[in-house]
């Protein structure tokens, strides 16, 4: 296997994320995820980054900081090509990013049930910080899962 190959996403590559994110079960009916792509893309403190294996994107993650914090979201390896360290290098990749803007903590968020995922990032040394997320829809949505 060829190695992941990492850079920043490009408007070409706005199809094949989203379908790897739908094919990794990511995206929920309240999140449209070329939405989310284009905000995350438009300013300077967050990106995509994409991995690829011969020009194919298999690898992404949605990075960014607030300024305080790192953040990850979206988080994908194509289902084909899982359990191969791939998730590794574009966590790895994610956190070069924020180092290299001077952010010191990453933080993400997996729904509770999601053991699967959680195990992931524990095995990348991550832990739960046990806190309550709350929030709010500022559009006047009613509250969503």
């Amino acid at each position: 296997m060829s190695e992941l190959a990492i850079d920043e996403a490009t408007d070409a590559d706005i199809d094949a994320i989203v379908a790897l994110w739908l094919a990794c079960g990511l995206t929920r009916p309240w999140n449209d995820p070329r939405t989310d792509i284009d905000f995350a893309r438009k300013g300077p403190n967050s990106t995509i980054l994409v991995g690829r294996i011969d020009g194919a994107i298999v690898a992404s993650v949605m990075v960014g900081h607030d300024g305080h914090r790192g953040w990850f979201y979206y988080l994908s390896v194509a289902p084909q090509m899982q359990k191969r360290g791939l998730g590794r290098v574009i966590v790895e990749a994610a956190e070069q990013w924020l180092k290299a803007r001077g952010v010191v903590k990453a933080m993400l968020m997996v729904r509770q049930d999601n053991t699967a995922v959680q195990k992931f990032y524990e095995s990348l040394g991550y832990f739960d910080q046990p806190r309550t997320v709350m929030a709010r829809w500022l559009d006047g949505r009613d509250p969503t899962p």
